[in-house]
């Protein structure tokens, strides 16, 4: 008995004075947590959604309209409405532009990010615009066409239309290196394709490998690493200066959106089943999941607050008709996961 006993007093020394088991045994494996639900109006659809890092605003594509939530308080501060099928939203903030691409009017609207009123409306030739990207080198926004495999590009200082550029395939998520390279997936080919943000070329077309059907796109600019979730449940890391495949890792089903933080040194892919992959680049240089991080079945699209490290995604409920058809929204059911490191 008095060994029994001792047995159990030294275990009990050893987890309570070890910091590290102690939180684990509160809190479990996770590194993350959801600190909030930000409920928003509105029982439309979504995709995109904008993180402006340094004013903590959210932007949220929804239906018809962008909700502009204020991250600290997790309240929408305002809205641009009377839109035609919102698909993204880039931010140009040292000019206090936003732009929206919608895909049902073939358009893209300006806006001013102080006031949230429209400025601008700019019908585009291609089709379907879907993701969208303000690049700071060359003060230029890249708007991705999805039916019509191209894009278009427009000088953000005079909101006109300076270029087209033609592409071989469906574009999706896309990334700026910051110095004059534009990465896009495209999705039909299981490829990404690289254009020069001055010249409008595209200069290289690379292969994603075993990666099929790729969607969300992230970029480390520290150590030239581009992260791609693709729909075979791959993430295919590729080399962003000569387009070799550095590995690929699992992730979730259904994965949509991508990021990356480069304070933590962590990609992610959002998976519409309800997980939140998280990618770990170890002191080694190598990549790991960490863990697939329980959200919410639907949060397929996703955002990353890079100085915060919040990560914030979409969700809602929704219901089949009992005769069949498309799935709705269930009324009131539409909110932004808040998922903050703990």
């Amino acid at each position: 008995m008095k060994e029994h006993m001792r047995i159990l007093f030294f275990i009990c020394v050893f987890i309570c004075g070890n910091p590290l088991l102690s939180v684990h045994a509160q809190e479990g494996s996770s590194g993350y947590k959801i600190i909030n639900k930000i409920r928003l109006e509105g029982n439309e659809k979504w995709d995109y959604l904008f993180s402006d890092d340094a004013a903590k605003r959210l932007y949220v594509s929804h239906g018809n309209m962008v909700q502009v939530v204020d991250e600290e308080k997790g309240t929408e501060i305002g809205r641009i409405t009377g839109l035609d099928g919102v698909h993204g939203i880039a931010i140009a903030h040292d000019l206090n532009k936003g732009y929206i691409s919608t895909k049902n009017d073939n358009a893209v609207t300006v806006f001013d990010t102080k006031t949230f009123i429209v400025s601008k409306k700019i019908v585009i030739s291609g089709k379907s615009p879907d993701a969208i990207l303000f690049d700071l080198f060359s003060q230029k926004v890249f708007v991705f066409n999805g039916h019509s495999n191209n894009a278009s590009v427009i000088d953000a200082k005079s909101d006109e239309i300076v270029a087209n550029i033609s592409l071989i395939g469906n574009p999706e998520f896309s990334a700026t290196d910051g110095k004059g390279k534009i990465f896009v997936n495209l999705e039909d080919q299981g490829k990404v394709a690289v254009i020069n943000s001055k010249s409008f070329k595209v200069e290289n077309v690379w292969s994603l490998g075993e990666g099929k059907e790729p969607t969300g796109l992230a970029i480390d600019n520290d150590k030239h690493r581009l992260f791609s979730a693709c729909a075979n449940n791959l993430m295919v890391v590729l080399d962003a200066e000569t387009g070799k495949v550095i590995t690929t890792l699992p992730i979730g089903g259904k994965p949509d959106g991508a990021a990356f933080d480069p304070g933590l040194k962590r990609a992610f892919s959002s998976n519409g089943e309800g997980t939140l992959t998280i990618v770990q680049e170890g002191a080694d240089g190598k990549y790991t999941v960490s863990e697939n991080f329980p959200t919410q079945k639907s949060s397929k699209t996703m955002t990353v607050n890079k100085l915060t490290h919040h990560v914030y995604l979409p969700a809602a409920n929704f219901e089949i008709p009992k005769e069949g058809g498309k799935a709705t929204v269930v009324p009131g059911s539409f909110v932004v996961l808040d998922i903050a490191p703990k």
